[in-house]
C-alpha cells in the first residue's frame, strides 16, 4: 500500500484501507503499524503515530484522526465514528467491544500557553480505557481511567476516572446510574446461551462449521468455529463461516474476541 508508512507493518486479511487514509510515523516512517483481521480504515482518516495497534473487526470512520507520541494500543471490535479524535500524546490504551460515537474527541495532553509568560497548563497523562466502554457522540474526554463497562452520553465532558458500568451525563459529566440504571444488566448463563442460539438460526448458518457452548470445555472438534459464552470469546479459524457470523452479530447483538 502506498499510504502506509512505516518500517514494520502487519496488516490482517479482508481489512479495507481507503486510498486516501494515511498511516505514518510523527516524523516519517512509524515503528511498527499492527491492523486485525476485518477492519475498516475510512477516507481521509490521519493515524499519525510511531506505535499503533488495532484489533479484529474494528472500524474507523471517515475523516478521524489519531494521533501521538507514545503508542496507542486498541482492542478488537472498536466502533469509531466519523471526525472523531484520539490523542495518544501522553500514551493511549483502549480495551475491547468499545464504541467511540462520532465527532468525539479524547485527549491525553493539555498544551498550549506560553509557560515563560507564567501558564500553569501543560501536562499530559496517559488515557486508559477499559472493555465495553461506550461514548455515545460528541463527547469530549480528559486523560482519565474508564473502567470496563462505563458509559457517557451523547455531548458529556468527562474530567474524572469513570467506574465500572456506570452511565455518566453532563458537563462536567456526572454519574446518574442512581436514576437510570447501569448501562449493563444481570443475564444467566443460560439466557445468554439460548440467545447466542437464536443468532446463530437468524444468521442461517445454524449448519455451518459455527457452534456455540457454554464453557470451553465443551469444545471436542477443532475444525470449527466456537463461540464461548462463558468467556466470550471465540476459536478463531478465518473461515467464510466464522466471518459471516461475525458480521451478522456486529455491532449491537453480540461482541467476541478471539482466543
Amino acid at each position: 500500500m502506498n499510504n502506509i508508512f512505516a518500517d514494520e507493518i502487519i496488516i490482517g486479511v479482508g481489512t479495507i484501507i481507503e486510498p486516501t487514509a494515511i498511516i505514518r510515523g510523527l516524523n516519517g516512517n512509524a515503528k511498527k503499524i499492527v491492523i486485525g483481521d476485518y477492519c475498516y480504515i475510512g477516507s481521509n482518516v490521519q493515524i499519525i503515530c510511531d506505535e499503533f495497534s488495532i484489533g479484529d473487526y474494528s472500524k474507523i470512520q471517515h475523516d478521524c484522526n489519531i494521533h501521538g507520541y507514545k503508542p496507542c494500543k486498541i482492542g478488537h471490535n472498536l466502533w469509531m465514528g466519523q471526525f472523531s479524535i484520539i490523542d495518544s500524546i501522553g500514551g493511549c490504551t483502549i480495551g475491547n467491544n468499545c464504541g467511540i460515537g462520532a465527532h468525539s474527541q479524547l485527549w491525553s495532553h493539555i498544551k498550549y500557553g506560553d509557560t515563560l509568560e507564567g501558564c500553569r497548563f501543560l501536562s499530559e497523562g496517559k488515557l486508559n480505557i477499559g472493555n465495553d466502554v461506550w461514548f455515545v457522540g460528541h463527547c469530549i474526554v480528559s486523560p482519565i481511567t474508564a473502567k470496563d463497562k462505563s458509559m457517557a452520553l451523547v455531548g458529556s465532558v468527562i474530567t474524572k476516572d469513570m467506574e465500572e458500568n456506570t452511565i455518566y451525563s453532563g458537563t462536567p459529566a456526572k454519574a446518574i446510574s442512581d436514576k437510570i440504571g447501569p448501562q449493563f444488566n444481570s443475564i444467566s448463563l443460560e439466557e445468554k446461551y439460548e440467545k447466542m442460539q437464536s443468532y446463530l438460526n437468524q444468521s442461517g448458518l445454524e449448519d455451518s462449521s459455527i457452534k456455540i457452548v457454554k464453557s470451553k470445555t465443551e469444545i471436542q472438534n477443532d475444525e470449527y468455529s466456537y463461540f464461548v459464552i462463558e468467556d466470550r470469546a471465540y476459536t478463531k479459524k478465518n473461515n467464510i463461516d466464522e466471518h459471516k457470523f461475525m458480521k451478522f452479530l456486529l455491532p449491537e447483538k453480540a461482541k467476541f474476541i478471539p482466543y
